[in-house]
């Protein structure tokens, strides 16, 4: 809509002006119509969605449909109703005054009708802009019909000594005062039954009534609706006439590859601008991060049916930032860059963030992080390495037999302290010749700033496989050969 419109004040400027009533849902398809037209993207900022989710909540729009978006938690169902919001007109006119967005041209309640009826020309407008028509509501145990519907408001009747039988002493609860907008509620299956009954009119017939009252309103709302699955069966379950009232059901899904997955959480990370300046993180080390969320929804330890939410990832990557920039400032460098034993400091941002089963309870859920850290860097090895096999000939040669020797000969084990300097993380690893030799054979156009990740990445992965053994101690992790620190000891 043209910004002249608002300066209309009155009624009688507005009807001057050509001004039309449209419906929400009518306004939803219209300029969705036009930036599919003009190639525009109407969810900017949803990643992995373009060719499966977003055709369908297109689809749902252009049908006029209130819209059930169903899937686990952490996969945008509230952001994508949230941006919603960018398909309204910018401004629509309402009844100045009006508690329900009265539409001046087709006004319904009794406050705006014998307004109209009392100023008729001169009854004044307002405009309410676009960001002001999203209403959002979590469904919780404790909602009540009077709270979404309304409910007989006795104070407001003492107050203009008004009979209760008069429809005056009515206070509109959410659902009224968001007529013309778009209603979220989310996490429908926590609602009581006997509250989603309370939404079958309205969602069908558009008519509500509060004690009593019939009031015909016809109500112009875009409702979305959001669940978990794991509701249906957990905690409550949506009333099938409900369901039956909603017109598309649409399945939302976390990230299919680790690239959609690093755009989630770059985009969503709340970082400090001193952070980033600091600290620098090899791409490798962003998709391990990302990898840790992919193998926790394939864990046996993890309940699959609540999910691993894409906050997962999103938490891990700011402490796994703040555990690099903790450093630095400890040793008073002025940057330095993330180490794969930095991972260490995402523990806290994975064992809040999932629910285990009866297995990974028996480990513990900082000992089910670690694991999950371990079959992130098993995952990721065979795409920089050659693959190690399960099960080998006992005398077969492998390319990791002189680093195996290495360390088989290094009796007293390597070390990875936690408040190492940047020079002598690197002296570090560099004192392991062989790791060299094999970066140098297998990945000789690797990036050189992210070389000494990738050879951390290198005895994790002998450890994650079982080449090497892996000790955490009070100041930093120690490596040894898998037997010959055994042999050493006795």
């Amino acid at each position: 809509m043209s910004l002249k419109y608002t300066e209309i004040t009155t009624l009688k400027e507005l009807e001057n002006a050509g001004y039309k009533s449209k419906s929400i849902k009518d306004e939803l398809r219209d300029n969705l119509r036009e930036n599919i037209k003009a190639g525009k993207d109407s969810f900017e900022g949803v990643w992995g969605y373009e060719d499966s989710v977003i055709p369908e909540l297109e689809r749902a729009i252009l049908s006029r449909h209130n819209i059930n978006l169903l899937g686990l938690r952490g996969q945008a169902k509230t952001r994508l109703a949230r941006l919603m919001v960018n398909l309204l007109d910018e401004y629509i006119p309402v009844v100045a005054g009006s508690e329900i967005n009265d539409d001046p041209l087709a006004p319904m309640s009794r406050y705006a009708l014998e307004l109209i009826k009392e100023k008729g020309d001169d009854t004044p407008i307002s405009w309410l802009h676009r960001n002001e028509r999203f209403y959002e509501k979590l469904a919780t145990p404790d909602v009540t019909v009077a709270d979404l519907i309304g409910d007989v408001d006795p104070i407001k009747a003492a107050n203009l000594k008004l009979s209760y039988a008069d429809d005056r002493v009515i206070h509109f609860g959410m659902i009224p005062r968001a007529n013309r907008c778009i209603f979220v509620i989310n996490e429908l299956p926590d609602l009581q039954a006997r509250i989603q009954v309370s939404l079958f009119n309205i969602l069908e017939e558009g008519d509500i009534q509060i004690r009593g009252f019939k009031l015909r309103l016809p109500l112009d709302l875009q409702f979305v609706f959001t669940a978990n699955p794991e509701d249906y069966t957990n905690r409550g379950s949506i009333v099938t006439p409900l369901k039956d009232r909603i017109g598309s059901q649409i399945l939302t899904h976390y990230p299919d590859d680790i690239e959609t997955a690093r755009k989630i959480t770059e985009q969503e990370s709340n970082l400090d601008q001193r952070q980033t300046d600091v600290v620098y993180v090899p791409d490798l080390a962003k998709d391990l991060l990302e990898q840790i969320s992919f193998s926790a929804r394939n864990s046996e330890y993890v309940d699959a049916k609540s999910g691993v939410s894409a906050r997962t990832s999103i938490t891990a990557f700011e402490n796994l930032l703040s555990a690099a920039e903790r450093r630095a400032l400890l040793s008073g460098a002025e940057n330095t860059t993330v180490r794969l034993s930095d991972f260490l400091g995402v523990i806290p941002a994975i064992t809040g963030k999932i629910e285990l089963v009866y297995e990974g309870e028996q480990e513990g859920a900082d000992g089910v992080a670690a694991i999950l850290i371990d079959d992130a860097v098993k995952m990721l090895f065979p795409k920089y390495f050659p693959a190690i096999k399960k099960l080998e000939r006992k005398d077969a040669e492998t390319p990791y037999d002189g680093l195996l020797s290495w360390f088989f000969q290094e009796s007293q084990g390597f070390e990875l302290l936690d408040d190492f300097t940047d020079e002598e993380y690197k002296r570090a690893l560099d004192g392991i010749p062989e790791l060299s030799i094999l970066i140098k054979e297998y990945q000789p156009d690797f990036p050189k700033e992210d070389i000494y990740f990738l050879k951390e990445l290198l005895i994790w992965g002998l450890v994650a496989f079982k080449k090497l053994s892996k000790q955490r101690f009070a100041e930093g992790y120690q490596f040894n050969d898998l037997y010959g620190s055994y042999i050493s000891g006795l």
